[in-house]
């Protein structure tokens, strides 16, 4: 019961990509494709809302449900992110689905991305074999 929050947190997402139509094959196409603006727009209202979040974190020290600071940690460039993000994008590209909306599609019915979601599970198990002999 104590994971009950996170719980209903994730519905609440969940439910707010379905309606916002983030989880539509279509829509994600036509991003890609250059020919809507929707995702797009998504987008634009994400980032500075998420950057107003961090900033407000900052400047309140908003603590975690357990009593923690937050820290937001500095991280390092390195060349591998613009691989990975080439990865990232082309799945994403082809599937028509991010990590973050994988379950709400299963959800509403979309079955075929239950290989979508292996596929991602086996890239992150397959990332947890390498990442010892990757760069730091």
């Amino acid at each position: 019961m104590k994971n009950l929050k996170y719980i209903l947190v994730g519905i609440v997402f969940g439910l707010a990509l379905t309606k916002g139509e983030a989880i539509s094959w279509y829509r994600i196409q036509q991003m890609f494709h250059f020919e809507s603006f929707h995702m797009y727009g998504i987008f634009m209202t994400a980032v500075p809302v998420g950057a107003l979040g961090l900033i407000l974190i900052r400047k309140f020290q908003v603590k975690t449900f357990s009593g923690d600071i937050v820290e937001m940690p500095k991280k390092e460039y390195h060349h591998g992110v613009i691989l990975g993000g080439l990865i990232f994008g082309f799945g994403w590209t082809l599937t028509g689905a991010c990590p973050g909306p994988l379950y709400a599609q299963i959800g509403a019915g979309y079955s075929v991305t239950i290989v979508t979601l292996l596929a991602a599970i086996a890239g992150t198990w397959f990332f947890g074999l390498l990442q010892k002999y990757l760069p730091d």
